[in-house]
C-alpha cells in the first residue's frame, strides 16, 4: 500500500482543481460551510447517478441548520464540454433513470465533458451487472465465484487504466475505476485508487464507503494515506463498527453528535449497530426504537432491528415491523429479511429461508440475507445448502463473523473437526473478545484430545465474560477428566458464585451438576458443613436429588461416630458467602497467564 503515498500527490495536484468548492477543512469548526459542501456534493453525486451517496450526503445535510438565502450556494458553472454534451447527457440520463443502462451507452458514446464520460461508463458498468444479475436464476444455484461475470469489467478496466495513466480521471472517474479494480478481484490497485478518489474528491462517501469494504484489520487501516478531512471521521466511525472496535466507534460518533450530528438519522442507527454488535440489545433495542419514533419510513438497518427482536423473542413486536416495512415497501432486502426473522421465530423455517431467497433476488450481494438463510437451512438439517450460503456472506464480506461461526457449527454437526477448527479459529479472529467463539474453540481442541488448549480458550471465555455461562462448567469438567479436583472445584464454586451474584435462571442441569461435584469434593475433605450445604441444594434438583439425601445421610452417620478432618486432603476452595449469609458477589481470581492462549 506504499504505492498510494507516491501516487496520491500528484493525482491531487493534476485533478482537484476541476471543481471548485469542494476542498475541505480537517475539522468541525464551520458547520455552515459543511452544509454547503454536503448540498453540493449531493447534486453532483445525483447528477451522475450514484443515488446512494446522494441520499447520504443530503440526510447529513438535512441533520444541520438550515442555510439563508444569501449563503446557499450557486450550481457549479458549465464548461464548454458540458454545454456541448448537454443534449446527449439530458436524454441519457433519463435513459439511465429508468435503467436502460445500454441505450443510455449508445447516446454517451464520444462525449468528452467529465460528467457525460463518467454517466457513460458508468452505465456500461451497470449493464453488465444487471446482465449477470439475470444469468443468476436461482440465489442457490450457480453463484460460485468465476462462473457468473459482468463481461463489461475487463474492457471498462482498460480504458479507465488509460485515463488514469494520463490523469485525465477526476474524482467520479477514479471510484468507478476503484469498483472496476474490485470486481476483478485487484484488491491492492483497488484500495490505491480509492484512496486517491478521496484525496481529489473527499467530500464523495460512496468511495470512502468502497475503501471501508476492502480493509480486512487495524493494521491495514494504519498504513492507509487519508487526506485529513472531516469525512475522514465519518469513515473511522463505519469501520471501527465493521472491524468490531465498538468502543472506538462509540467515541467517533459521540464526537460528531458533540460537534453538531445530533439529529442525523444516519449516526443515531450506526450506534444502534454498534450496540447490536456488542450483544447490548436493550441499549439497542432503546435506540432503533427512538429512530423508529424519528423516522417512521425508514428501512435501512430494520433487518437489524428484526434481529434483536428475533434474539429477545419478541413476536408481537417483530410481526409489527414486519407488516409496517411490507406496506412501506415489499420489495426492499431489508423487509424480506424482516419476514424472514418474523417465520423463523415462529419456526417455520422453509417460508423464512424463501424470504431470505427473495431478499437475494433482489440483491445476490446483500450479506445478512447469506448468513440468515444458512441459518436457517442448519435448522432445517440441510447442511450442504448451509455451507453454500455461508460460503456465499464470506465472499461478500470476509469480515462477517456469523458466517465463519455458522460453518464452524456445520462441520461440527458433520464431525469434521479439523475443519470446525479453522472455520472457530476465523471468527475468533475477528470477534477475539466474544465468548461464544471460545467456548466453541474449546470444544473443537477438546475433541482433537488437546486439552491444555481447550483448558485455555474455556478460562479466556470467563475472562472476557462469559455470556451463556458454560465456560466455567466445561473448565471444571476437562479438570474432572484430568483428575485436577482442586481445579474443578474452584470453576465450579466460581459458576455458582456468578449465577447467584447476578440472579440469572439457568439451566438446573448444570447447576445440579456443580453442586454435585462440590458435595463430594467436600465429603473427601472431610468439610462436613460445606457438604452439608451442598447435598441439600442437591435435593432441590430432580437428576441430583437421591445422590443428595445419600450424602446427607453419610455425612450424619460420619459425624455421629466423630470423624474429623485428617489434613491428608489440600486446603479446600470454601463456598461463597452468597450461599449461605449475604449475597455479595465476591471478585474474580486473576486469570490465568494467557500469553499462549488464543490459537
Amino acid at each position: 500500500m506504499a504505492a498510494s503515498t507516491s501516487v496520491v500527490p500528484v493525482a491531487v495536484t493534476a485533478t482537484a482543481t476541476v471543481m471548485p468548492g469542494l476542498s475541505t477543512n480537517a475539522d468541525f469548526s464551520d458547520l455552515r460551510e459543511i452544509k454547503k459542501q454536503l448540498l453540493l456534493i449531493a447534486g453532483l453525486t445525483r447528477e451522475r447517478g450514484l443515488l446512494h451517496s446522494s441520499k447520504w450526503s443530503a440526510e447529513l445535510a438535512f441533520s444541520l441548520p438550515a442555510l439563508p438565502l444569501a449563503e446557499l450556494q450557486p450550481p457549479p458553472p458549465i464548461t464548454e464540454e458540458d454545454a456541448q454534451d448537454m443534449d446527449a447527457y439530458t436524454l441519457a440520463k433519463a435513459y439511465f433513470d429508468v435503467k436502460e443502462y445500454d441505450r443510455a451507452a449508445h447516446f454517451l458514446h464520444g462525449c468528452n465533458s467529465k460528467k457525460a464520460y463518467f454517466l457513460y461508463m458508468y452505465s456500461r458498468y451497470l449493464s453488465g451487472e444487471k446482465k449477470k444479475d439475470d444469468e443468476t436464476v436461482d440465489s442457490l444455484g450457480p453463484l460460485e465465484k468465476g462462473q457468473v461475470k459482468n463481461e463489461a469489467l475487463r474492457e471498462l478496466r482498460v480504458e479507465l487504466s488509460k485515463k488514469h495513466q494520463a490523469r485525465e480521471l477526476d474524482g467520479f472517474g477514479l471510484y468507478l475505476y476503484g469498483v472496476v479494480l474490485r470486481k476483478l478481484d485487484l484488491v491492492k490497485e483497488a484500495i490505491d485508487v480509492f484512496v486517491e478518489a478521496t484525496h481529489v474528491l473527499p467530500l464523495h462517501w460512496g468511495a470512502w464507503l468502497e475503501l471501508c469494504n476492502l480493509i480486512t484489520d487495524k493494521e491495514m487501516l494504519k498504513f492507509l494515506s487519508l487526506p485529513d478531512t472531516w469525512m475522514k471521521e465519518f469513515f473511522l466511525a463505519h469501520i471501527y463498527t465493521e472491524l468490531q472496535l465498538i468502543e472506538e466507534a462509540l467515541q467517533k460518533y459521540q464526537n460528531l453528535i458533540d460537534v453538531g450530528f445530533s439529529k442525523s438519522s444516519y449516526i443515531v442507527s450506526q450506534i444502534a449497530v454498534a450496540y447490536h454488535n456488542i450483544r447490548d440489545i436493550d441499549k439497542a433495542l432503546s435506540i432503533f426504537n427512538e429512530l423508529r419514533k424519528q423516522d417512521p419510513y425508514r428501512i435501512e438497518n430494520m433487518d437489524t432491528f428484526s434481529n434483536l427482536l428475533y434474539v429477545r423473542s419478541m413476536k408481537s413486536e417483530l410481526s409489527y415491523l414486519a407488516h409496517n416495512l411490507c406496506e412501506i415497501d415489499k420489495y426492499r432486502v431489508e423487509t424480506c429479511c424482516v419476514i424472514g426473522n418474523y417465520y423463523s421465530l415462529r419456526s417455520q423455517h422453509e417460508k423464512a429461508a424463501l424470504y431470505f431467497q427473495r431478499a437475494l433476488k433482489l440483491n445476490p450481494r446483500y450479506l445478512g440475507a447469506w448468513t440468515l438463510m444458512g441459518h436457517e437451512y442448519m435448522e432445517m438439517k440441510n447442511t450442504s445448502a448451509a455451507i453454500q450460503a455461508y460460503r456465499h456472506a464470506i465472499e461478500v464480506n470476509k469480515r462477517d463473523y456469523r458466517a465463519w461461526y455458522g460453518l464452524g457449527q456445520t462441520y461440527e454437526i458433520l464431525k469434521m473437526p479439523f475443519y470446525c477448527l479453522y472455520y472457530y479459529r476465523r471468527a475468533h479472529q475477528l470477534r477475539p473478545n466474544d465468548s461464544r467463539m471460545l467456548v466453541a474453540l474449546g470444544e473443537c481442541y477438546e475433541k482433537l484430545n488437546q486439552l491444555v488448549e481447550a483448558k485455555k480458550c474455556y478460562w479466556r471465555a470467563y475472562a472476557v465474560g462469559d455470556v451463556e455461562k458454560m465456560a466455567l462448567v466445561k473448565l471444571a469438567k476437562l479438570h474432572e477428566q484430568l483428575t485436577e479436583s482442586e481445579q474443578a472445584a474452584q470453576c465450579y464454586i466460581k459458576y455458582i458464585q456468578d449465577i447467584y451474584s447476578c440472579g440469572e435462571i439457568v439451566e438446573h442441569l448444570e447447576e445440579s451438576t456443580a453442586f454435585r461435584y462440590l458435595a463430594q469434593y467436600y465429603f473427601k475433605c472431610k468439610l462436613w458443613d460445606e457438604a452439608s450445604t451442598c447435598a441439600q441444594k442437591c435435593c432441590a434438583f430432580n437428576d441430583t436429588r437421591e445422590e443428595g439425601k445419600a450424602l446427607l445421610r453419610q455425612i450424619l452417620q460420619l459425624r455421629n461416630q466423630g470423624e474429623t478432618p485428617t489434613g491428608e486432603m489440600p486446603a479446600p476452595f470454601f463456598l461463597p458467602a452468597s450461599l449461605s449469609a449475604n449475597n455479595t458477589p465476591t471478585r474474580r481470581v486473576s486469570p490465568l497467564n494467557l500469553s499462549s492462549v488464543t490459537p
